[in-house]
């Protein structure tokens, strides 16, 4: 799944290809593509003016001429390609948006994306409201975050995965800032000091900044940014997805275990498994 830094990559590239295009026509080719929760159809933004792309977390969203904006969310698979209008038809494409040289298509394969029309309140969609700041808003307050961190009785990837405590991080840069930090991620949030959690969160945004100036994450072709090339921040990767390689920092074999469904991938002698409580 896409995350912050392949998130902001496709923002970016959005930003610099899309700002001050009109979109001329508007076509949907899956109903999966738009949100149930779409204030209307997507079609009904044709001839609105692209003014600004924003973000916030995993979320996206077009500001225009006028009060609607479109939010969009890449879920699994989801891209932005920006096409000539020569360009055939890719086989995942569920919504084409027309310019006056090029075309924006959303491509989806796996379906979880969406697209809604949306007003928003307070600067932020109704979609996003519910989620926390992410490191990379001028606003975002790190005594804050730690606090809500401080307030979870979890164990800190579940934490760190809260999309309402720090938004912008998934799996892989989970796995990521806890090696960084050194902190198992099965440890409990109680058996953490305030200052270990601001560690942590500080490694988080470390890690998603490095990852943003390598254009995010490539293990396939389901994340690639608006011009069709891949991010390279796998080259850099220290735990996720290296199971078996040696740990760049002390050279124990990473390990792998499972995590609430999912993978999480960690050094056991620079993340050592969190002793019971009574041992």
């Amino acid at each position: 799944m896409p995350e912050l830094p392949e998130v902001e990559t496709v923002r970016r590239g959005l930003a610099a290809n899309i700002v001050g295009e009109k979109f001329k026509k508007i076509e949907v080719r899956h109903e999966r593509a738009t949100s149930k929760n779409s204030l209307a159809r997507i079609e009904s933004l044709s001839g609105a003016k692209v003014l600004e792309v924003n973000r916030r977390g995993k979320f996206l969203w077009l500001t225009f001429n006028r009060p609607e904006v479109l939010v969009a969310h890449l879920g699994m698979s989801g891209q932005f390609l920006i096409q000539p209008k020569s360009a055939a038809d890719e086989k995942h494409l569920r919504a084409r948006f027309v310019m006056k040289r090029n075309e924006l298509r959303f491509i989806d394969q796996r379906t979880f994306g969406w697209l809604s029309v949306e007003t928003l309140s307070d600067g932020v969609p109704s979609s996003a409201a519910h989620i926390a700041l992410d490191p990379f808003d001028e606003e975002f307050d790190l005594t804050r975050a730690v606090n809500r961190f401080s307030a979870r009785k979890t164990q800190v990837k579940k934490a760190l995965l809260d999309q309402e405590v720090i938004s912008g991080v998934g799996n892989i840069y989970a796995d990521e800032s806890l090696w960084r930090a050194r902190i198992h991620p099965e440890t409990r949030i109680e058996k953490l000091k305030s200052a270990k959690i601001q560690e942590l969160i500080q490694c988080a945004s470390e890690v998603m900044t490095e990852a943003i100036s390598q254009g995010g994450t490539s293990f396939d072709d389901l994340y690639i940014n608006v011009n069709g090339e891949s991010g390279y921040f796998e080259r850099s990767l220290a735990v996720y997805g290296q199971e078996g390689e040696p740990c760049p920092r002390c050279g124990t074999a990473i390990k792998r275990i499972s995590f609430s469904n999912r993978s999480s991938h960690f050094c056991p002698k620079c993340q050592p498994t969190p002793r019971k409580s009574g041992k």
